[in-house]
């Protein structure tokens, strides 16, 4: 394995599955490091230079809510791009992992390949989450980022829980495309075909013509990508 691989750190108290990813993500290119706690990760990230970071949210002691929040407040590994593992399924828990500074998040249980393809679109994207901004405006429209609340000519919409992650998704990474399977997860869809049923909602609140949209583009092949003004 090269010294210029993408250095990854896994951090999970699950000795099976901390194995699995080791090898899987070995064999798909990437250098892997891992630890089975908090600690045993602090001690890696002060001695070693990583790419990313793959973090269970729930471990025992620190949690990995926790040893993000406290990565995004020191200077020295702030910008590490973090992905967070959770077995939690309520939304307000990945938002929480979120509003700390995670990259992304991905629920238990999941398939390797789909991992790898986050891993490829945070280090796609340039790592770590820009400072966020408070409301994204757009056409007539305005969406609070934390609230998940969207306006349009000043009347509220209402967006299901879905489509508000969605939209939040493409809101922090504008001009960026954004394929399925990361949408399929992040907004909860049951299948792809979901998702696309998604997007043609989002597209009739958030559009003046849904049928020749100027801010949720299909990029064919490959996803959808959302222009601000």
């Amino acid at each position: 394995m090269s010294d210029e691989a993408t250095h990854i750190l896994v951090v999970d108290d699950d000795d099976r599955l901390r194995d699995l990813l080791q090898r899987y993500l070995g064999e798909c290119g990437f250098r892997v490091s891992t630890a089975s706690s908090a600690a045993e990760a602090r001690v890696a990230l002060s001695g070693l230079d990583f790419d990313l970071l793959v973090l269970d949210l729930m471990m025992p002691g620190e949690s990995g809510l926790e040893l993000t929040q406290s990565i995004r407040g020191d200077n020295t590994v702030k910008a590490l791009p973090i992905l967070l593992l959770t077995a939690m399924g309520e939304a307000q828990d990945r938002i929480a992992g979120l509003e700390v500074g995670a990259d992304d998040y991905l629920a238990k249980p999941f398939e390797p390949r789909e991992l790898v393809l986050r891993i490829e679109a945070i280090l796609r994207r340039g790592g770590p989450k820009q400072e966020e901004i408070a409301v994204a405006t757009f056409g007539t429209c305005s969406f609070h980022m934390e609230r998940g609340e969207l306006t349009r000519d000043g009347t509220a919409v209402r967006l299901t829980s879905g489509e508000m992650e969605m939209l939040r998704l493409f809101a922090r990474n504008p001009g960026v495309t954004v394929g399925r399977a990361e949408l399929l997860a992040q907004a909860d869809a049951g299948n792809v075909r979901a998702v696309d049923v998604q997007i043609t909602r989002l597209r009739r609140k958030i559009e003046e013509d849904p049928k020749e949209p100027r801010h949720l583009c299909t990029v064919w092949g490959q996803g959808y990508v959302f222009w601000l003004d």
